[in-house]
């Protein structure tokens, strides 16, 4: 079933259909118990007056299974990012839906006033959702890799005059781009001599099996010759393209769009929480060819095992 907002309405407005259709896509072979990872053993545990109500005598629609291997409880919701969340499930589809069909992202106030939430909790559950927009990096990239990197931060000049004197640093941010597939990965570093790329794109690449394309920056000469062949471009001789083919245009390409973003969406991004922002859209940039309903589905698919609290998030 395509998922867009013509086919999510009912589940907006009626928040057992939201828990029927998040546990459809969460399991769609059937229920797999969290705590024992036994699948298809579980049964529903059907309440005794046709609803549950919580402690403070509220209906909850919360849907309950039990596994007959271990004969522990479990929902869908359990070991996921929604864990123990106070806001219904149906407000999370409507997030889920607005996060992975928006290319420019969700700032925290559209997210407040669209699903009727307070700023607090609007944000929280946007770096949830971001938590689990990240991509696993279990697995080294292989092929053809861009490599290129931009500084974060604001200009010194724009600042008023009583900030421009404590003005931190930009960050460094690294992009590491596989030409053959369209995955990014992104960091922000310590900075960008020789010996630091290296240590962060060997942690990322299979060196031995790729090639590497790079502008005419030093620091990637050395590392340039652990890999099957280097390509470079001279931006300064203005050449974007050199005879092979090779460029550092698909990095710069995604640099552009991170900018026009977070200027656009967002205006304003911590240092502390820029790790997260990287992490959200280089997930958009990597499965831009896919449909909504399959980056949606993504997203539930890898929201288990990445629960945040709001501690984590604030001593960020």
């Amino acid at each position: 079933m395509e998922l867009n907002l013509s086919t999510l309405a009912k589940h907006f407005s009626d928040e057992e259909a939201a828990w029927e259709l998040v546990e459809h896509l969460r399991w769609p072979m059937g229920p797999v118990c969290p705590h024992c990872g036994d699948t298809g053993r579980a049964y529903f545990l059907s309440p005794k007056n046709g609803y549950r109500t919580t402690s403070t005598g509220r209906v909850s629609y919360r849907r309950v299974w039990k596994c007959k291997a271990c004969r522990k409880q479990f929902s869908v919701l359990v070991g996921t990012i929604f864990e123990r969340s106070q806001v219904p499930l149906s407000k999370w589809l409507l997030a889920l839906h607005m996060m992975s069909a928006n290319k420019n992202g969700v700032a925290a106030n559209e997210l407040r006033r669209t699903i009727g939430v307070t700023q607090p909790t609007a944000w929280f559950m946007l770096h949830r959702l971001r938590e689990a927009m990240r991509l696993s990096s279990l697995h080294s990239m292989r092929g053809t890799i861009v490599a290129d990197e931009t500084f974060w931060g604001g200009k010194a000049k724009f600042m008023h005059a009583d900030k421009r004197a404590t003005a931190p640093a930009k960050v460094p941010v690294l992009a590491l781009i596989n030409a053959d597939t369209g995955e990014v990965r992104t960091q922000a570093v310590a900075n960008v001599d020789g010996t630091t790329l290296a240590k962060v794109i060997s942690e990322q690449v299979d060196v031995g099996s790729s090639i590497l394309w790079t502008d005419e920056g030093t620091q990637y000469i050395q590392l340039g010759k652990q890999f099957l062949a280097h390509e470079t471009v001279s931006h300064a001789q203005g050449v974007y393209v050199n005879k092979h083919g090779a460029g550092t245009n698909r990095a710069e390409g995604f640099f552009g769009q991170l900018r026009r973003s977070v200027d656009g969406t967002h205006h304003h991004i911590s240092r502390e929480h820029l790790h997260r922002y990287l992490g959200e859209f280089a997930f958009r940039y990597s499965t831009c060819k896919i449909s909504d309903t399959e980056r949606l589905e993504r997203i539930i698919a890898q929201a288990e095992g990445r629960r945040l609290t709001y501690r984590r998030v604030t001593a960020a």
